[in-house]
């Protein structure tokens, strides 16, 4: 897939890994997978077939009925989601919580975790369900776990600046690790400064090419979840960080289908998702080290920082790409009760007496 855009390659991977896994569910899934297709991106339907592999695996293996009738989930029939119960949907709940792995071991699922299972699922019988396929409806009872607001894990300012101090750096790194950033220190803080200067994903940076990059407009073009294009600003900080590895870039010879990446590995191949994750942990150790920082992370860091100097909270969500602003004011919750605090003490109603004696 040499050829074909990071993105296009990306989707490409996860139509054929789809493709893999469709002959391991029941044939009736195929319907479902085809009709929703025009309205679902590509890495939703997967997930969905992760999710389905999940439930019926359950149900061969936890009910007795289907465990003496059928040999593999392969052998289930459309009818069969008629006789699954409210009841055994709640015990599908109940198993996701921990249930055992293919290796050994157990799997966890958090509440995130069991309700997007459970959405799935929903999804699953209400294609069936609308398009009078079957009678019931079960899912349609269940209701999804409550979600318990987290606060929001970022770096502050001084956090910040160590974290970019130490990809410059290095200093706190192990002598292994020291050898690899005389290689890569030029490369990571550029790609640090971009991530914290815009608050892209991880996917969007790594998908950047050569000819994405305006440095005179200082914009880069990135790609969306969904195919958007889109065109995202930064400013002469990250700009500046750009420019040195820029300049290295042009004596790396990039390695077959690699040619206009921006970011480039050790093996001169496009950067993968994993690495910069990888880099991102490094780096945080030093500066914050009771946090786990993420990618993710650096998204919410610009995002806050970009929530307290505007206070536009549709700007935050256009920039960072969401479809639904209730997703961004959900998480700048608490920012939003700093800035109504602070308002308490911007109105005086007299004059304070005591100034004038």
């Amino acid at each position: 897939m040499p050829n074909l855009p990071y993105h296009e390659q990306t989707d490409k991977y996860i139509y054929n890994k789809l493709a893999e896994m469709l002959p391991e569910l029941p044939p009736f899934c195929r319907q479902f997978f085809r009709g929703i297709e025009p309205r679902t991106q590509s890495r939703t339907r997967l997930a969905y077939a992760y999710d389905l592999h999940v439930f019926f695996t359950f149900l061969l293996n936890e009910n007795p009925e289907y465990r003496k009738r059928y040999d593999t989930i392969r052998d289930f029939r459309l009818r069969d989601l008629d006789s699954v119960a409210l009841q055994d949907i709640e015990e599908y709940m109940e198993y996701l919580k921990y249930r055992p792995g293919e290796g050994g071991g157990e799997i966890a699922n958090r509440e995130n975790g069991i309700k997007r299972k459970i959405a799935s699922l929903k999804s699953f019988y209400n294609y069936f369900y609308n398009n009078e396929m079957i009678e019931t409806n079960p899912a349609a009872k269940a209701r999804l776990p409550k979600l318990h607001q987290k606060d929001i894990v970022r770096l502050n300012r001084e956090e910040t600046d160590r974290f970019l101090e130490e990809a410059e750096t290095g200093s706190h790194l192990t002598e292994r690790q020291k050898a690899y950033h005389e290689k890569t220190k030029i490369r990571d803080t550029a790609l640090l400064s971009l991530l914290l200067g815009t608050g892209m994903r991880v996917s969007e940076c790594v998908g950047i090419n050569l000819s994405d990059l305006n440095l005179k407009e200082c914009g880069v073009l990135i790609h969306r979840k969904g195919g958007k294009e889109v065109t995202i600003y930064f400013g002469d900080d990250v700009a500046e960080a750009l420019l040195p590895y820029l300049e290295e870039r042009k004596h790396i010879l990039p390695a077959a289908g690699s040619e206009d990446s921006l970011f480039l590995s050790l093996q001169n191949k496009r950067i993968a998702v994993r690495s910069v994750e990888n880099l991102v942990k490094k780096y945080a150790r030093t500066a914050a080290p009771l946090k786990r920082i993420t990618p993710h992370k650096l998204r919410s860091t610009y995002g806050t920082a970009l929530y307290r100097e505007t206070g536009d909270i549709y700007l935050v969500a256009d920039v960072l790409g969401h479809a639904d602003v209730n997703t961004t004011k959900k998480h700048y919750a608490a920012i939003e009760d700093d800035r109504r605090r602070m308002a308490r003490d911007a109105v005086k109603l007299r004059e304070d007496t005591n100034e004038n004696g």
